[in-house]
């Protein structure tokens, strides 16, 4: 599904540079979130293998006893990729400005992206870029839940329900040729679901889509 120009606006639409340029060393989920983020990539990576965390901070939240060959990382801000002790290498750069990513072709055995893929102007652009640099049978997993900084979200996202972002996030790999029928996984935190057991709160809902280059 390509977006349509009035779709990819954003509330703010000044430089993304500058709404990015101070680091936020915070986590933009709670823990069960975090928590089943970690189990999904213990679960679905291999040991000793290419990754490349899309749009990351200062964690990536993969699993600390697992041991990959390299990890590379990209965002918007040098600081909080430099603090990130699980990155071999990072690149800061607006793929809102420029999706064409500085990665060869097929040297990647998964694309992970948590909880940005809301950020992305032109996804399709994008996800082409992330299935050029992916080897054949390679996976890519899109996280998220409800929150988002939403001056920056895009239109279609800000005014979709979580279904339907679900949807969407299912449409971007739709839209380039060569990735598997993508996979879906909706969960509750399980703190939420006990909490809920006494009326208290609810945790952030997990969502994520994957799917894997032919």
């Amino acid at each position: 599904m390509l977006l349509r120009p009035e779709q990819r606006t954003k509330l703010d639409d000044s430089d993304d540079t500058l709404f990015y340029s101070m680091p936020r060393f915070v986590t933009h989920v709670d823990e069960g979130f975090i928590e089943q983020l970690t189990q999904l990539y213990r679960d679905r990576l291999e040991p000793n293998t290419h990754i490349l965390d899309l749009m990351s901070s200062h964690v990536s939240h993969l699993p600390e006893e697992m041991q990959f060959a390299h990890i590379e990382g990209h965002g918007m801000n040098e600081e909080e990729l430099a603090r990130n002790q699980q990155l071999n290498h990072y690149f800061v750069q607006d793929l809102n400005r420029n999706p064409k990513l500085p990665l060869q072709d097929q040297d990647f055995n998964a694309v992970l992206n948590c909880v940005s893929v809301q950020y992305l102007q032109y996804p399709d652009a994008v996800f082409t870029e992330v299935h050029r640099i992916l080897k054949p049978g390679g996976i890519v997993i899109i996280s998220f839940s409800n929150r988002m900084f939403f001056q920056k979200a895009i239109t279609a996202w800000r005014d979709s329900t979580e279904e339907s972002r679900v949807k969407l996030v299912r449409s971007y790999f739709q839209s380039v040729p060569g990735f598997s029928q993508p996979e879906v996984i909706t969960r509750k935190s399980e703190v939420a679901s006990f909490l809920q057991m006494f009326g208290v709160g609810f945790g952030d809902p997990f969502y994520a889509v994957i799917a894997q280059r032919l």
